[in-house]
């Protein structure tokens, strides 16, 4: 019998909890559900989808991320930009130039700790679940 297997969560390796939980949960809107001395869990990401978490680790990151985090935003509510002022007001940086500007804009961040997502405009509205842009 073949297992049955799904993402249960996405983790990101952080030098400090408690500024990862909270540029993400302010980011993406969610609550911190579950806390402990080097681990912390933030709500699904949509209905049923895995749980974004941060596991507390020595070391800062070096080098460019081998997985990230593509963010759709609907263009309804500002798209790529508008989702870019907010990461840069939560303390996140710009890492690349606003790709696509006339039909999808899409831009790769950085997080507080360097972790490396995309801003991701969807060219029309994404049911929660599918990947609104393909991307660095």
């Amino acid at each position: 019998m073949t297992p049955v297997m799904s993402v249960a969560n996405l983790v990101i390796d952080v030098t400090d909890l408690d500024r990862a939980a909270a540029f993400w949960a302010a980011l993406l809107n969610l609550e911190v559900r579950r806390r402990a001395a080097d681990w912390v869990d933030l709500a699904p990401l949509g209905s049923g989808g895995p749980v974004l978490s941060f596991q507390l680790v020595p070391e800062a990151k070096t080098i460019k991320n081998r997985l990230h985090l593509d963010i759709g935003i609907d263009a309804a509510s500002g798209g790529a930009v508008a989702a870019g002022y907010r990461a840069l007001a939560l303390g996140a940086s710009p890492a690349s130039e606003l790709f696509a500007a006339d039909t999808s804009p899409w831009q790769v961040w950085r997080d507080p700790e360097g972790n490396e997502f995309c801003l991701c405009t969807a060219a029309e509205p994404q049911p929660a679940g599918e990947s609104a842009a393909a991307s660095a």
